[in-house]
């Protein structure tokens, strides 16, 4: 069944492989802040998550699907952070998505699935994570809480990536000594793909997962459970 899926990214990294990945068989909207890689089949509605209010008013009566995209990596020691750091990571990663998912809740349908995402570093203790992990968590309490609240109409879950080759990780990954050490330390050895985690993002998108919310499934190349040596 073609769904009409709202997607707030999606011009970049892991929301540009969705897009890739769901083109061709769902109606999908990309709020973002910009449009150039997006296909034409693809509507666009201009949109920074940090400063705009969401234009509801061109969005249809319905929507099947709902992915929150944008987030942040600013990976520095405790003391080094001051208090306008986390609130900035706070900000896009965690009351962005409160303040569009607010706008938009009443328009999802009956049977609608909601995809948020989390980082391995909320459930795994990682030096000079503190304001990440600290907003990634709130995503992971939210999305529990919002499944209990709204089940059985609508589905949420969270998905929570270790390190991926996007954009946004760019400077952790720009020459072959850090891409072979952040390899080393996943028990798959390698380096998460954009592809690897829209695969996963699609699947909870798709009826396949209508047995599954407030989940927060790990997408991680086995570094949140298993041992890297």
């Amino acid at each position: 069944m073609k769904k009409t899926i709202l997607m707030i990214g999606g011009s970049h990294g892991i929301g540009s492989s969705l897009v890739d990945q769901l083109k061709d068989r769902h109606r999908l909207i990309v709020a973002s802040r910009t449009h150039s890689t997006l296909p034409d089949s693809v509507r666009h509605i201009p949109f920074d998550a940090q400063n705009d209010d969401l234009d509801t008013g061109s969005l249809p009566e319905s929507l099947d699907g709902f992915v929150y995209l944008p987030g942040s990596i600013d990976l520095k020691p405790f003391t080094m952070l001051d208090v306008e750091t986390f609130e900035k990571d706070m900000l896009i990663n965690f009351f962005g998505m409160v303040k569009v998912l607010g706008s938009v809740v009443e328009r999802m349908s009956a049977g609608a699935s909601l995809v948020l995402f989390s980082s391995v570093a909320a459930g795994t203790g990682m030096a000079y994570h503190t304001s990440i992990s600290a907003a990634k968590g709130a995503i992971e309490g939210f999305a529990r809480a919002f499944a209990a609240e709204y089940a059985p109409k609508l589905r949420i879950n969270v998905i929570a990536p270790s390190l991926v080759d996007t954009p946004l990780a760019k400077r952790l990954l720009n020459n072959d000594r850090k891409r072979e050490d952040m390899a080393s330390r996943h028990p798959l050895k390698k380096i998460g793909s954009p592809e690897d985690i829209a695969h996963m993002a699609q699947f909870l998108l798709s009826d396949d997962s209508r047995w599954i919310t407030g989940q927060v499934l790990a997408v991680d190349g086995g570094l949140s459970t298993l041992s890297g040596s």
